[in-house]
């Protein structure tokens, strides 16, 4: 999964060619989600607290999420995006 951002021990990706609608998926520990980036609409079991987490970030960086969905599914490289803080 190639990695935009990490923090608090949650590593944000987007997969290549991935379906849509256009998400992301988080990693913390045996734990995983996936979040649609428009709707917040979670997919998964995450720590209540790492998903609030979570789910803020991905608030306050929809635009950033969105624009790297689309460079990655065009095979493009994908831009970081700041940890949350």
């Amino acid at each position: 999964m190639p990695e935009i951002s990490r923090f608090l021990g949650i590593v944000i990706g987007i997969f290549p060619r991935d379906h849509p609608p256009p998400h992301f998926h988080a990693v913390y520990g045996d734990y995983q989600i996936t979040v649609e980036i428009q709707s917040g609409l979670v997919a998964g079991e995450f720590p209540k607290r790492a998903l609030r987490i979570v789910l803020e970030w991905s608030d306050l960086h929809e635009d950033e999420l969105l624009e790297n969905w689309y460079l990655v599914q065009k095979g493009q490289k994908s831009k970081r995006i700041p940890p949350w803080e």
